[in-house]
């Protein structure tokens, strides 16, 4: 006999309404609610066209967290946020969950850039207390891009496309930081969008270029090995600084592509070179959170033929930072095959003593903020005796950055620092001018000691 069925009661139209416009984990309203309500204000508004503010925020380096701590995490900060926000919010306003980790605002009674960035700074601030994971705290940034009716678009589609380039500058200028839509604005994101699609293009056609930057034993001169940097002269734009594109690799996310030629590049050239000397190579932080980074180096140095062993991967303190455990397993995955890592920048960033404890490296290089300052301040000269007093007893050797001229070398040398590198020694040049290097300051020095 079969069971009786329970018939399920109707859904009424109200009802699936309110469901398509609303977002089922926070219960906030969604993108449609956002677009209904700002195109009801654009209508409202339309004879007198008095202004009101749309806005998004996103949530800095949510993505890692959701990878550390998991997605039921993650889930549990979203609504917190939605909680938080809800509570906040002026009378007649909106805030919506945008997408993913982004939420959104429409604000009625904003009508300039000051209100919008007094609006943003508030919720800024609410959203940057602890949350609550059970046995856990963590803390989040939040970013803002703010588009204001109907200076930045008189459609909703418009509106929302000027927020969202607002936004996107924010991300541009680190965590937390608030941008209103502005011509301006535009102007620079759409030379920005230009700069990317030739970098793009640049990395296609191989049109990227690494130079080297010899590093010397500072007791003898001799060289011991070189790091590659990045260089790109464009037909079109002339030099593009790596302060420039490298970052913005990241922040469109082909930093893996970039990565992966300048390596390539770096290794054939390194073929050429004495067995002894080694290739210093920078990493990214965007690598560092990519728990693919290892296989890929190693597959490079494969195909390539160069031994790990002469690969040194150079990471700085803040990348680590990012995504802790992934940095972990990378690190020691690639330090397994011999490749030795270098902490770079040592002293500028945050927790360098932590990261030493907890972090497996190889060397340390002294940033040239205090290299430049050896000799005409007595701080940054102790600075540096703690480091290289403190590096030997962990035993890591040392490199200083940025010498530039013979008393740096001098004073360096003096208190033990073992290496260095700066425009003293050589500039940062091409691989064939490497080579030329080399033979006029290795081969013939170093037959020179062999004959000594």
């Amino acid at each position: 006999m079969k069971s009786a069925e329970i018939p399920l009661a109707p859904v009424s139209h109200n009802e699936l309404q309110a469901m398509a416009y609303t977002d089922p984990l926070t219960g906030l309203g969604n993108r449609y609610r956002m677009r209904d309500r700002a195109r009801v204000l654009s209508v409202e508004r339309a004879s007198d066209p008095a202004p009101f503010t749309i806005g998004i925020a996103n949530l800095d380096s949510f993505k890692p967290i959701n990878d550390l701590f998991g997605v039921e995490a993650g889930d549990e900060i979203l609504c917190q946020v939605a909680h938080r926000l809800k509570a906040c919010i002026p009378d007649g306003a909106t805030v919506t969950r945008h997408d993913g980790d982004e939420f959104a605002f429409v604000l009625p009674l904003v009508f300039e850039r000051v209100g919008a960035e007094k609006f943003g700074q508030m919720i800024r601030e609410v959203l940057s207390a602890p949350y609550d994971l059970g046995d856990r705290n963590v803390r989040l940034s939040a970013s803002f891009g703010f588009a204001i009716y109907p200076f930045a678009g008189e459609e909703f589609e418009d509106l929302l496309k000027s927020a969202e380039t607002a936004l996107y500058r924010s991300k541009r200028r680190g965590r937390g930081q608030i941008t209103v839509y502005s011509k301006e604005i535009a102007q620079e994101m759409k030379r920005a969008t230009q700069l990317e699609q030739a970098l793009r293009n640049a990395i296609i056609s191989n049109a990227i270029d690494v130079h080297f930057q010899p590093i010397v034993s500072l007791a003898n001169n001799l060289i011991v090995g070189f790091e590659a940097l990045a260089r790109w002269n464009d037909a079109d734009l002339g030099f593009v600084s790596p302060a420039v594109f490298v970052p913005l690799a990241e922040e469109r996310g082909f930093i893996d592509a970039l990565s992966e030629t300048l390596l390539r590049k770096a290794a054939e050239a390194a073929l050429s070179w004495p067995r002894e000397l080694f290739l210093s190579f920078n990493l990214s932080s965007a690598q560092l959170m990519d728990p693919g980074t290892s296989s890929s180096i190693l597959a490079i140095l494969g195909r390539v033929g160069l031994d790990p062993h002469r690969l040194e991967l150079e990471i700085t303190e803040t990348a680590v930072m990012s995504s802790a455990d992934t940095a972990h397993r990378i690190i020691a995955d690639l330090r397994a095959a011999g490749v030795r890592i270098s902490l770079d920048d040592f002293g500028t960033g945050q927790s360098s003593l932590g990261r030493l404890r907890d972090f497996i490296f190889d060397k340390v290089k002294i940033d040239r903020a205090f290299v430049s300052r050896i000799n005409s301040d007595r701080a940054s000269e102790h600075i540096i005796k703690a480091i290289l007093a403190m590096c030997e007893g962990l035993d890591l050797q040392v490199v200083a950055e940025g010498i530039e001229d013979y008393a740096e070398a001098a004073a360096l040398r003096s208190l033990g620092c073992a290496m260095g590198q700066g425009y003293y020694y050589g500039k940062p040049a091409d691989s064939v001018a490497t080579l030329r290097y080399l033979h006029e300051n290795y081969f013939e020095l170093a037959g020179e000691r062999e004959n000594a």
